[in-house]
């Protein structure tokens, strides 16, 4: 069963009427979750499904919780740089607070550029895969996000990551657009 499902929909032509190949659900307000993960060259880090806003608070747990093992998982001991948009929850006091205490370095990001930073292809990535999930309830949606999250594989990360220069160098010849 769909959430928010009106109830069948019929598209038809003359003479069709209710023929069994001419029903299709309808879900007018599909179920939706806000995620958070980690990339990096070595692959991915686990998933976060986040309940409610996030603000600097509620941030600093998915930090706390999921970034410090997905930087065991994907560094090791190395040392790396973490990188996030200007979101209020990332850039308010506490959370460089937070990121300073546990000796993380955050990559000085300007502002309004999401579409540089490749973790948003790979959420690219794991929509397209999603398309032909068609999940029905929360719970098969989330399972259909961790299914298409795990099949993200290090070599693609690797490949975006490895785009960074030539997208910077894009838009420094493009002066900014």
């Amino acid at each position: 069963m769909s959430f928010g499902n009106q109830g069948a929909r019929v598209w038809r032509k003359t003479g069709e009427k209710e023929m069994t190949k001419c029903l299709k659900s309808s879900v007018k307000y599909p179920q939706s979750v806000m995620v958070w993960g980690a990339m990096s060259a070595a692959g991915v880090g686990p998933l976060c499904f986040i309940k409610g806003r996030v603000n600097a608070a509620s941030y600093q747990e998915i930090l706390e919780h999921f970034i410090l093992p997905s930087a065991e998982k994907l560094y090791g001991d190395e040392d790396f740089v973490f990188q996030h948009d200007l979101a209020p929850a990332h850039s308010a006091k506490t959370t460089g607070k937070w990121f300073t205490d546990h000796g993380i370095t955050v990559l000085n990001w300007p502002a309004n550029s999401p579409d540089l930073n490749p973790i948003e292809n790979l959420w690219d990535i794991v929509k397209r895969k999603l398309r032909d999930a068609r999940p029905n309830t929360l719970d098969e949606l989330k399972a259909a996000i961790e299914a298409s999250w795990a099949s993200i594989t290090p070599q693609q990360c690797h490949r975006l990551i490895a785009s960074m220069p030539r997208r910077i160098e894009a838009v420094i010849s493009a002066k900014g657009f």
